[in-house]
């Protein structure tokens, strides 16, 4: 008879032979009279039922697999949908750049060159088989692009790539792409800026922005203990002529700590500088001392800074008397007239101190010598200083002075 009129529990019992009694299925099918084709067929579609699971619960099974696929490949859209900078870089440089061999054999296969770099990216934490089943695209393409050699542009993008990268994180991570190419360009490197900005945009590198503030207008009265000498004169030709002074704060766990610089506008590097927890006299008189030891001018200078009580104190008048130094002062409630002061602590806010949270003054106070010491003055690069930092400006304006 044929295996249509065998019954489901007879077909059941005789994989039961095979799976459990352990009978090899050329035996089963001898003694049976069923040929070995039925018995691979019913083993195949009975052996699970026949080692204890009903078959509700092979169904089940086969639904949650189902489930677990459907879901995975939901996750590899979702993720693929948003296509990560790393991935652009990845097909970019791979792509893009030279490797016009690899369009052919795209075009043959139907694949996509992006969802191809996505698989690249993924392949550590997703299947490349669901990948690129997902996708659409042939595993075996995907691997023969993994073994292809990446074109010289593609090598010199790579290269460029990481020396931008470590340009910006020297700079504190706050350098845009003119900065970045400037740097790269004192390293001998030919390179221009539109390059720059499209390798800086596909690895993620970006300049650190400050908050826009609404405009208002801004007059203010005069001062009646000094007049506004400066009025905004702030291109200077020759160092220790002008400098500008102002107070900020800074917050810490420990409370407020405060900052007091010296700016000489000429190349504007901050010449002095001091924290204290008070916002007094004391913390405005030492950062002015700092600038006097430090740059010990032979003529007059111009101290311009705003209407604060510690500016128009007797010490003050008296050390600056002292010290041949010139005051000067803005109207009330204008922080234009020191606007290179104001300009130098939004620097430092948004390049340094909102991107920190200081347990302690001193903490706050090692991260500013940090910033005005060892990166503002000697690294930071000014477009009013053709692009060099305030030390390197002046060091070059004298060696040209000199005639070296």
């Amino acid at each position: 008879m044929g295996t249509a009129t065998f019954s489901d529990d007879f077909k059941r019992d005789a994989v039961a032979q095979i799976t459990e009694r352990g009978y090899p299925v050329s035996e089963v099918s001898e003694r049976l009279g069923v040929s070995k084709h039925s018995l691979y067929a019913w083993k195949r579609k009975f052996a699970k039922t026949a080692s204890g699971e009903t078959e509700k619960d092979a169904e089940i099974r086969l639904l949650k697999r189902e489930l677990a696929r459907v879901s995975e490949e939901r996750d590899i859209l979702k993720k693929a949908s948003h296509c990560p900078p790393s991935v652009r870089g990845q097909w970019r440089a791979r792509i893009s750049l030279g490797m016009q061999s690899e369009w052919s054999h795209w075009s043959a296969i139907g694949s996509s060159p992006m969802a191809t770099a996505f698989v690249a990216e993924h392949r550590g934490q997703v299947s490349v088989r669901a990948m690129c089943r997902c996708l659409r695209i042939q595993p075996s393409g995907f691997y023969a692009w993994l073994q292809a050699p990446m074109s010289a542009r593609a090598q010199e993008d790579r290269r460029q790539t990481e020396l931008l990268r470590s340009a910006w994180t020297e700079s504190g991570k706050v350098y845009g792409y003119r900065k970045l190419h400037d740097d790269l360009v004192e390293q001998g490197e030919s390179i221009c800026p539109n390059r720059v900005a499209r390798l800086a945009q596909l690895a993620g590198i970006k300049a650190e922005i400050g908050y826009k503030r609404r405009p208002g207008s801004y007059g203010g009265k005069p001062s009646v203990v000094v007049d506004n000498t400066l009025d905004r004169q702030f291109d200077v030709a020759a160092p220790d002529r002008v400098w500008v002074t102002d107070i900020t704060y800074i917050r810490t766990q420990e409370g407020f700590a405060y900052l007091a610089v010296v700016i000489d506008l000429y190349s504007r590097r901050v010449i002095g500088w001091s924290m204290q927890s008070r916002q007094t006299t004391d913390v405005v008189l030492q950062a002015l001392l700092m600038a006097v030891w430090r740059r010990k001018p032979k003529g007059k200078v111009l101290i311009h800074s705003d209407q604060g009580s510690q500016f128009t104190s007797m010490d003050w008048a008296a050390l600056s008397r002292a010290h041949n130094l010139e005051h000067s002062m803005s109207r009330r409630g204008n922080c234009h007239d020191n606007a290179v002061a104001e300009s130098f602590f939004n620097l430092l806010k948004r390049e340094r101190i909102r991107r920190r949270t200081y347990r302690t003054r001193e903490d706050a106070r090692q991260d500013v010598f940090d910033y005005i010491e060892m990166f503002y003055n000697p690294k930071r690069k000014h477009v009013r200083n053709g692009m060099l930092s305030p030390a390197e400006f002046e060091r070059q304006q004298m060696m040209r002075r000199e005639g070296v």
